[in-house]
C-alpha cells in the first residue's frame, strides 16, 4: 500500500463525511445544530484541502485551507454571537 492511496482513501472518507454533514445540515432541526454542521463541512473541506495539498506537493494550497479554516472559525463565532444576541433579545 502506497501512501497516495492511503491520502486517496482518507479523502474518500472525508467526501463521505462531509456528504453526510451536509445532510445534517440541511436537515437539521434547529439553527444551532445546523451551524455546527456548517462549521464541520468547512473544517472537512480544509482537511481535504490540506490532504491534496499534500498528495499533489503543492504548499500553496495548505496555505489557502489555512485561511479558509482561519475564515471558517470567525465565521462561525459571528453567528454564534448573532444567534445568543437573538436569544436574549438583542438583535
Amino acid at each position: 500500500m502506497t501512501p497516495e492511496s492511503l491520502f486517496m482513501g482518507a479523502m474518500i472518507l472525508l467526501f463521505l463525511s462531509a456528504t453526510l454533514t451536509m445532510i445534517r445540515m440541511l436537515l437539521g432541526p434547529t439553527i444551532p445544530d445546523r451551524v455546527v454542521a456548517l462549521d464541520a463541512l468547512t473544517t472537512t473541506t480544509a482537511g481535504a484541502m490540506v490532504l491534496y495539498g499534500v498528495i499533489t506537493e503543492q504548499a500553496v494550497i495548505i496555505d489557502v485551507a489555512l485561511v479558509y479554516a482561519v475564515l471558517s472559525y470567525i465565521a462561525t463565532l459571528y453567528i454564534a454571537r448573532y444567534l445568543v444576541k437573538r436569544r436574549v433579545g438583542l438583535a
